[in-house]
């Protein structure tokens, strides 16, 4: 009976020993590849129960063992990559890669370890890709950069890995100080161009307005005066200790009419337009100033001075100096002899 026993008892170790060695759970998010001596795949294909699914599975001990690989989505970050751009800029790039296995059987025989492979490959991708591009769709075309890395990386690891590449995307892109402070410098010049344009739109207008409120006041001198009154009323309401007083309107009118040269008629002779007229006038070339200098986006779009932007001379007309040496330099052809 004791030996009995003692056997019984070494045949219920032995066997859970077994049971535990033989019996495997595979997650949800799990795929089990079991290699029986060593091999996956026969001659003819896959061996049959090679992949084992999600639950509750049994392998034979010493024979077979299993391997498990996760196949939910992995973040990768792809370390910093310094590269020289296509116009001649050094920049620093950093990744992220999101991945994941959809063929367990070559993910696991085909290559060592897929995670650092993936890595790897994102990096020589990305400073391929840093060469071939420019700093401007670097820095603006970032979903373009981003499926090119993709494409290039899944047309990798997809058929001979089985990874799949679902996603890249580019996080930081570091420029260096002088650039930053370069392209800071061209955003201010572009502000204060864009503020002087406005400024001087601004002028233009209020130059039109102020024209037209002159040519009211100027039919009517009390107006004129009164302006006066209630400019001393404005600069009286500072509080000031000294009050400046102009010099009245009536004084001016009449050194006007004393003046010896008034009687003198004007050169041009023409009648002046009215008032309602040169208002309507007034309004007219304001509201097409404003249709015109609205819009102004560029430096080539400002109206060019005059006396500082002359006109350019087409290359088929003479200039004035080639023009007086030809004439200089002509003979009359009357067959007369010129004197010495």
């Amino acid at each position: 009976m004791g030996v009995a026993l003692v056997v019984l008892v070494v045949v219920a170790v032995v066997a859970l020993f077994a049971a535990g060695t033989s019996i495997r759970v595979v997650q949800q998010y799990e795929h089990g590849i079991v290699f029986r001596f060593g091999q996956v795949q026969r001659a003819d294909g896959l061996r049959p129960g090679a992949v084992r699914t999600p639950g509750l599975t049994a392998i034979i001990p010493i024979v077979e063992r299993m391997q498990k690989v996760n196949q939910q989505t992995v973040t990768m970050n792809v370390p910093g990559q310094e590269g020289i751009t296509q116009d001649n800029v050094s920049v620093r790039v950093d990744a992220v890669v999101y991945f994941r296995v959809v063929d367990a059987i070559k993910a696991i025989v085909n290559v060592q370890d897929y995670g650092n492979a993936v890595s790897q490959i994102g990096q020589t991708s990305l400073r391929s890709v840093i060469g071939q591009t420019d700093m401007q769709e670097l820095l603006g075309e970032r979903e373009k950069i981003n499926a090119r890395l993709r494409r290039i990386m899944d047309e990798i690891t997809r058929d001979p890995w089985g990874v799949l590449i679902e996603r890249v995307e580019i996080k930081d892109v570091s420029l260096p100080e002088g650039m930053k402070r370069s392209m800071a410098r061209q955003a201010e010049a572009e502000r204060e161009r864009r503020a002087r344009i406005i400024a001087a739109d601004g002028e233009f207008q209020a130059s039109k307005r102020l024209a037209a409120a002159a040519e009211i006041m100027s039919q009517d001198p009390a107006s004129l005066q009164l302006r006066l009154l209630q400019t001393v009323v404005d600069v009286a309401a500072e509080k000031n200790s000294t009050l400046v007083m102009p010099l009245p309107v009536e004084v001016l009118r009449f050194f006007e009419r004393v003046a010896p040269d008034a009687a003198a008629p004007r050169s041009g002779g023409g009648d002046r337009p009215g008032l309602a007229e040169r208002l309507a006038r007034a309004e007219q070339e304001l509201a097409k100033s404003t249709e015109e200098t609205a819009g102004l986006a560029s430096p080539e779009e400002v109206p060019p001075v005059i006396g500082l932007d002359e006109p350019k001379r087409r290359p088929d007309e003479p200039s004035a100096d080639s023009d007086a040496g030809s004439d200089a330099g002509e003979e009359p052809d009357d067959g007369s002899t010129p004197s010495p």
